[in-house]
């Protein structure tokens, strides 16, 4: 008997669960991590429309499919359950945190459907003076035939209409959707946010002659606008796509990206995607971060001191996906003077590519995502999903507790416990 023979066999009289197999050896490995999320969550009242995903459950498979059949297209179904049970109970509980941010009651209700036309897509925007949101229809969505020839429209839901059915799970068709002729028209709009008593919208531009423009926007009739930016020293921009303001020093944060180009609605790019910040008193414009693949939604935590910007490099638009690409958020540091320093991934997701991002007043980070609404802690663990089984581009909260969805042809309203990151308006 060889000495490597003899080695084995004193092990296994000395370390008896060598004798286990492999499954069993994972169970008792389980074992010593300590008790699983699903009982910790036993003793708390898990909420009806709640269910527990225990990553543990699915750290080993007994399949995994190769890349070409399985991908980031693809829509996870954890061992145990089906597509349709992860829909029915859509706040998907991955760690016991998110139990503080959807509270002991939360519904989420679809309030608008749209056959084929993705009439609810970004630029989710909340305004507090009348209590309604405002979206975006996509822009260059062939299904709408918007872009080149006809641009994406604003549209806006009164909130106390949500509110009326959220006992509901479906009541499409029960709350009105109202489009909004801005005056003149913002121009293939895709971002939004609060500025000033009003709001600022990311125009992605239309052709050769009508270039990228950041747009402001009287959020009540006329709804009236101004076009405060529309080029970078003369250079046109490439498609801007989101906005934000900074909740200390109020400057104005955005980015710009190709989508415009890989949508046949813009020409091909003229400057590299980057991350820009214009000062409105002074009208200074300048870089504040590059590197990316293609960069698009932004937002700040509470206080100021991060920013977050998320990657959806793996999304080429109508030339197809690139799965080795970014499909993450980045977190930087927010210095002193405003710029922008010391990047670091926060989170790569599963499904898709995180789109629009946002903050809760506690810190959290969500963002839109393939299959609904990811939720990460601040340290980036992934919390909680608000699932719908599709595409979210983008959502916002919309003061306390309430929170809108855009999923590209559906709109839903939901109810929590989170409030969301709402910088006051200054006139």
């Amino acid at each position: 008997m060889s000495p490597e023979v003899n080695a084995h066999s004193s092990a296994k009289k000395r370390y008896p669960w060598l004798k286990m197999t492999a499954v069993s050896v994972l169970v008792a490995v389980l074992a010593l991590l300590g008790p699983s999320l699903s009982s910790r969550v036993e003793g708390s009242s898990l909420p009806a429309q709640a269910q527990v995903i225990n990553q543990r459950s699915f750290n080993v498979l007994n399949t995994t499919q190769p890349p070409a059949v399985f991908n980031a297209e693809s829509l996870f179904v954890p061992p145990g359950y089906t597509a349709e049970s992860l829909v029915k109970r859509p706040f998907h509980v991955y760690d016991e945190e998110f139990l503080k941010i959807i509270g002991k009651s939360p519904t989420l209700t679809r309030i608008a459907h749209s056959p084929k036309d993705p009439l609810f897509h970004e630029a989710v925007v909340w305004s507090k003076e009348t209590d309604e949101v405002f979206f975006v229809q996509n822009a260059g969505a062939k299904d709408a035939d918007t872009g080149l020839h006809k641009s994406a429209i604003i549209e806006k839901i009164s909130l106390a209409d949500a509110a009326s059915v959220s006992n509901k799970s479906d009541a499409a068709g029960l709350v009105k959707v109202t489009t909004v002729p801005s005056s003149p028209m913002v121009i293939n709009p895709n971002g939004a946010t609060n500025y000033r008593g009003q709001f600022i919208f990311t125009g992605e531009g239309q052709g050769n002659n009508t270039p990228p423009a950041l747009w402001l926007m009287n959020p009540q009739s006329p709804y009236n606008t101004t076009v405060l930016l529309n080029n970078y020293f003369g250079r046109q921009f490439n498609s801007l796509n989101d906005v934000v303001i900074h909740p200390k020093n109020k400057d104005v944060y955005f980015t710009d990206t190709i989508y415009g180009y890989v949508q046949d609605f813009r020409p091909a790019p003229g400057l590299q995607d980057q991350v820009y910040r214009l000062n409105p008193d002074s009208g200074a414009v300048t870089v504040v971060a590059d590197g990316f693949v293609h960069p698009n939604g932004l937002t700040f935590s509470p206080d100021g001191e991060y920013a977050y910007v998320t990657d959806t490099g793996i999304n080429y638009g109508f030339y197809g996906m690139n799965y080795t690409q970014a499909a993450s958020i980045y977190r930087f540091d927010v210095k002193k003077d405003g710029t922008l320093d010391n990047r670091k991934v926060f989170a790569f997701v599963n499904a898709g590519a995180p789109d629009g991002v946002h903050c809760d007043s506690w810190g959290n980070v969500y963002a839109g995502c393939g299959d609904g609404v990811h939720v990460w802690n601040p340290s980036g663990k992934l919390i909680g999903k608000i699932y719908l089984g599709t595409t979210s581009a983008n959502f916002n909260f919309a003061g306390k507790g309430r929170m809108v969805i855009c999923a590209e042809t559906e709109l839903y309203y939901v109810t929590l416990a989170a409030d969301g990151n709402y910088i006051e308006s200054e006139m």
